[in-house]
């Protein structure tokens, strides 16, 4: 390790000396970093009050490697956001947990320009299907969510809008090449065409290539192939029509989770893994690592269309189409092993559709949101030992599509020094009908089967948001906001799969599927908030105090017709808490930043589980720590650029009995940067290292587990050991 370390500092020294070797032949300029800001307060088009917080272009820029392909790890600096991963590169797709505010941050919403990406099993974001180079910022909001703000099937876990990097006015290249311990590469190039004489059009066109092995078991986590292309078209003096597209292929090796015992005995579980083998034994060949794997394919093109009427009103429209391709390989121990491939098939189109208008006292903003989703999600099984096909393990059809309607008005003005805006939205899904069938063997041909089938579904709710904001001083801000969130039903697979399990017991009750299902219902949450943000020439300081109710949330409730528990949508929890976002401007060559959570997050009543009760009232929810602190500064000195950053993890469980603790912890990265004008390679050149885990820490990162899991039925994943890259880049 320590000459890995020491060859790539050489590397980087020499690099800096044969850039100034070549000042001998071109006056070099210095690019000097000077109090540039991580995060600032943001708001939507048409808004008065600032309700979010916007990572900025060097924000992102100072995750590294892993902000480039995770839009969660490129948010990480955020207060109140806790993103953790076994995978050191951002790569592993859907092993990586994100709480926002102690919320599962799969339960938010993510858009690009207003326009939402979700997909199903698991419900939300697909946050890893893009690059980060080709966005300009990221807007987060963790409470109440605009009421024009395309949140998809909700928000509960917050909102976070990508800000796209629209094709530039004048001709420009972006070329970079990294690589990193266990044969990590990644390259990427973007090309701008600059406006186009006489069309005046734009055109923007990435591509990136990124793999890695896994640092821990045979494997890897790629190939990801990803291709951006934005086009910009000015029409007429004042109209203008964007469209992006954006198509993500990744195949990789999952990482192994351990179990709580094990965690306990880091020197000799760390490295736990899939098996590198097979051995004839069903029990251990579904851990084979080729046997738990995903393959996932993601397109999307979306089209911003702009036309003003007059310098006060705007019709924007955006159309869209998004289409998931996904296949999962995946271990299990049902009928003594079997090999589950699980495979989503997920299409969504819609067209969101806003008028803003001016006026002399207000502005207003009034639109429509629809969608139409059709999306197949089923389940192969497979023999361990020869792959032979051993039949569906659940199969159903849709009987129509699944349906969005959202209409959404917005007010928002201002009296003197104070600021005010209220929204309303209105939010309807049809989810369709589905019809059942079962496989078995010996032909495991496919027969319908009633008592698997589900009735349509409609559900809906107003979600009312209101913000109110006073300008004490020109460097004092104070404000307020409310906003009830939801998030549309979700984890359909966890309830058919138990049905199916155990189903001659449900039979024998006179329990069918569909009577399960009208347990469920949409997730509410009321949030609030009250902050302020004091800025100075020399120190930023924005505090929150956010106070938060959920209700119906997917609790485990006890059937005693069956003997069996499973989840249904009756829970209550409370939370509350303060965020701070703390910057120092310390002089034109020192920034710091320090961004300390505190997050209270409990259930309001005990739970049961196989009859007997459960006591979670009271308790920390799952994997939600009570304290976290994300710090760091940025130091220049000339060309050179020094950025270490550390964050602490307070004490987190695993259950919710607390009887599984997880240690607290802190973590220590370190960005080494070589930043110089050169006219031989373009505008610019830039050399630089990363350093993950400076200190080689043991500890648990994410933890796979729903809020009200038991003792015993959590997945715990280790946080990646110390690990280095290097980066050159260039832009023109």
């Amino acid at each position: 390790m320590k000459k890995i370390v020491i060859s790539c500092l050489m590397i980087f020294c020499l690099t800096i000396i044969s850039a100034q070797a070549d000042d001998n032949v071109t006056k070099l300029e210095e690019v000097v970093v000077t109090g540039e800001k991580l995060i600032t307060p943001t708001k939507q088009t048409g808004e008065t009050v600032y309700t979010g917080s916007e990572i900025t272009k060097k924000g992102m820029e100072i995750q590294g490697a892993q902000g480039a392909v995770s839009i969660y790890e490129a948010i990480d600096m955020l207060p109140g956001i806790n993103v953790e991963s076994s995978d050191p590169y951002g790569l592993s797709a859907e092993q990586r947990s994100v709480r926002v505010r102690g919320v599962r941050g799969f339960l938010g919403s993510m858009t690009v320009e207003g326009v939402p990406n979700w997909g199903g099993n698991p419900m939300g974001p697909r946050e890893y299907v893009y690059d980060a180079e080709n966005f300009q910022s990221i807007a987060v909001y963790k409470g109440a969510v605009p009421a024009d703000f395309g949140t998809g099937v909700g928000a509960r876990g917050g909102a976070i809008e990508l800000k796209p990097r629209w094709p530039e006015e004048k001709f420009g290249a972006d070329l970079s090449q990294s690589f990193g311990e266990d044969n990590y590469s990644r390259t990427f190039l973007r090309l701008d065409t600059g406006a186009i004489p006489n069309m005046r059009t734009g055109l923007s066109m990435s591509y990136s290539y990124t793999d890695a092995d896994k640092w821990k078991g045979d494997g890897s986590l790629g190939p990801r192939n990803n291709v951006n292309i934005m086009l910009k078209q000015p029409v007429g003096d004042k109209s203008s029509v964007k469209v992006f597209f954006n198509r993500n292929d990744l195949s990789q090796d999952l990482y192994r989770s351990l179990t709580y015992s094990q965690t306990q005995n880091p020197d000799a579980n760390y490295s736990k893994d899939y098996n590198s083998r097979l051995t004839g034994v069903k029990t251990d060949d579904i851990n084979y690592y080729r046997y738990n794997s995903g393959d996932y394919v993601n397109t999307d093109v979306l089209s911003v269309i702009s036309v003003p009427f007059s310098d006060t009103v705007n019709l924007s429209v955006k159309p869209y189409y998004s289409k998931e391709d996904t296949e999962i390989l995946g271990g299990s121990t049902s009928q003594g092993g079997l090999i589950q491939k699980r495979l989503r098939n997920i299409e969504r189109y819609g067209l969101i559709s806003q008028i803003d208008s001016q006026f002399e006292c207000f502005s207003a903003s009034v639109g429509y949101a629809f969608e139409i989703n059709k999306m197949s999600i089923l389940t192969q099984n497979y023999d361990p030992l020869t792959f032979a096909y051993k039949g569906y393990g659940i199969y159903t059809e849709n009987d129509g599509d699944g349906i969005v309607h959202s209409p959404f008005l917005k007010l928002a003005g201002n009296i003197d020094k104070f600021n005010w805006q209220t929204g309303l939205k209105y939010f309807s899904y049809k989810d369709p009908a589905t019809m059942g069938s079962v496989s078995s063997a010996p032909t495991y041909n496919l027969v319908r089967a009633a008592d698997l089938d589900r009735e349509a579904k409609n559900y809906d709710k107003l979600l009312p948001s209101v913000g109110l904001g006073y300008n004490m001083t020109d460097a004092l801000n104070i404000y307020t906001s409310y906003g009830l969130n939801f998030i549309r039903p979700y984890s359909y697979v966890p309830i058919i799969n138990l049905y199916n399990a155990n189903r001659s017991t449900f039979q024998k009750a006179g329990v069918t599927l569909n009577e399960l299902f009208k347990g469920y219902d949409m997730e509410i949450t009321d949030n609030a908030e009250f902050g302020l943000r004091y800025r100075t020439e020399h120190f930023e300081v924005m505090p929150a105090v956010f106070y938060a109710k959920h209700d119906n949330l997917l609790t485990t409730v006890y059937d005693p017709r069956v003997n069996l528990s499973y989840q249904q949508n009756i829970g209550k929890a409370t939370g509350y808490g303060l965020d701070l976002e703390m910057n120092f401007f310390v002089s034109k060559d020192l920034t710091m930043f320090f961004n300390p959570t505190y997050t209270h997050l409990t259930y309001d009543e005990n739970l049961t589980y196989q009859g007997k009760i459960i006591n979670a009232e009271g308790n920390q929810v799952v994997d939600t720590p009570d304290w976290m602190v994300k710090t760091g500064l940025i130091y220049t000195y000339g060309s050179f650029e020094i950025v270490p950053m550390l964050k602490y993890m307070g004490e987190r469980y695993g259950d919710v009995e607390h009887k599984e603790k997880i240690d607290d912890f802190i973590v220590a990265d370190l960005n080494l940067t070589y930043r110089q004008k050169m006219k031989s390679f373009g505008d610019t050149l830039k050399v630089s290292l990363q350093f993950q885990n400076l200190l080689n820490k043991k500890y648990v990162s994410n933890v796979n587990a729903s809020d009200d899991s038991q003792s015993g039925s959590t997945g715990y994943y280790v946080g990646a050991p110390f690990t280095m890259l290097m980066a050159v880049s260039f832009e023109y």
